[in-house]
């Protein structure tokens, strides 16, 4: 394998590290920055002096590990599968992920037709609990719908639970989504979401750092959950125990300055403690898309106005209202007494007490006047003098 300057070469040096180093290792990413590319697997190939801060016992597996690697057979297994590899600075890479600095991707596989960098402009990621509660899935797949809706790309993990549930939310809804995976994009995991991750091949992206055939290990689901949060404008966290993956996301969200939002659950729930805890720091709470839109989107992107029902008394003049909030519950109380315990004057009071008639709120008992039942009803709630 060259090693020269070109295009060619640092594809296939970084393929070749992508199968030598784990993602996310930040001495590696020093070395590339301090030393360059071709330096770094000059001396993982050739035995050179080994690089720095590196022991003996690392050194040698990173060394065999550099004996097996393959790199031009790795992107003829891809390309077989429909899988591209996408470099920095390439036309394709979602410069956002550069804010990772030295513990950023030292490229990305990608399976699918879209742009990743055009789709990861507008993107939000939904993640939380694999084991979620029937809650859990409906709001993943309610606020991944809302969000492919209006316009929005859905990133998760493809997992059970939360994220399968966002992603067939995208997908149900027509919209766009990508799933970023702890493995090779040619070994879909976990495989009970075979067909799902194959639908999202087909309709959106699949994106990943490890070359084809590997498998996912618990540290590799870790380190993934950084692209998350860094290819995304926010991350929506739906359920999640104080110790779950997801939190992960959240927290890389956070130190990147990306937008953290969580969806509260039962406070009796352990699936939403995470979630609660995330919520009384910097996190933001949402309870739909819209939400969500007003606060990673632009401006003029804002969520409506959350009220109740519009009732009758809605419609009324304030100081209309406020006479009907000053009548009695359960007797009749003349103008007078009315208008001691409203902001107005008798006279007013009689003008609204006439209007309020005519309405069928009140009605008159010689020299008093008393609620309806209608009146009762509308205004329940409000505190009444006895």
């Amino acid at each position: 394998m060259s090693v020269g300057g070109g295009p060619d070469e640092e594809l296939l040096s970084r393929v070749f590290l992508s199968r030598v180093v784990e993602p996310g290792d930040e001495t590696t990413g020093r070395w590339v920055r301090e030393l360059g590319l071709a330096e770094v697997v000059r001396r993982l190939r050739e035995d050179g002096a080994p690089l720095p801060g590196v022991g003996d016992m690392r050194w040698a597996g990173l060394r065999a590990r550099a004996g097996r690697a393959e790199p031009e057979r790795d992107l003829a297994v891809a390309r077989e599968a429909g899988v591209r590899f996408v470099c920095p600075g390439a036309a394709e890479w979602p410069g956002q992920l550069d804010d990772l600095g030295d513990a950023g991707p030292l490229g990305l596989w990608v399976g699918g037709r879209p742009s990743l960098r055009m789709w990861a402009l507008r993107s939000v990621a939904v993640v939380g609990a694999r084991a979620c509660t029937e809650y859990g899935a409906h709001m993943a797949a309610t606020l991944a719908a809302g969000l492919a809706e209006r316009g929005w790309v859905v990133v998760s993990g493809g997992a059970y639970g939360v994220d399968g549930a966002a992603h067939r939310g995208a997908l149900g809804a027509g919209g766009a989504t990508v799933a970023v995976l702890a493995c090779g994009l040619d070994r879909p995991y976990p495989r009970g979401h075979a067909r799902l991750i194959n639908r999202i091949a087909e309709q959106g992206l699949l994106v990943g750092e490890l070359p084809p055939g590997d498998h996912p290990t618990p540290s590799r689901f870790i380190v993934r959950n950084r692209v998350i949060a860094a290819l995304t404008r926010g991350t929506v966290v739906v359920e999640a125990a104080h110790r779950s993956g997801s939190l992960v996301t959240a927290r890389a969200a956070q130190r990147l300055g990306r937008h953290t939002m969580g969806v509260p659950g039962p406070t009796t729930s352990g699936l939403s403690a995470g979630v609660h805890e995330l919520l009384r720091g910097e996190a933001t709470l949402i309870t739909d898309a819209a939400e969500v839109v007003e606060l990673v989107g632009g401006i003029g992107e804002l969520a409506p106005d959350r009220r109740g029902p519009v009732l009758p008394r809605d419609l009324l003049a304030p100081d209309a209202r406020s006479v009907l909030a000053a009548l009695p519950a359960r007797r009749a109380a003349t103008a007078e007494e009315i208008a001691r315990s409203t902001p107005t004057t008798e006279d007013v009071a009689i003008a609204r007490l006439y209007e309020l008639r005519a309405l069928g709120y009140v009605e008159r008992h010689g020299d008093g006047w008393k609620l309806t039942r209608q009146a009762v009803i509308s205004v329940r709630g409000v505190p009444k003098r006895c």
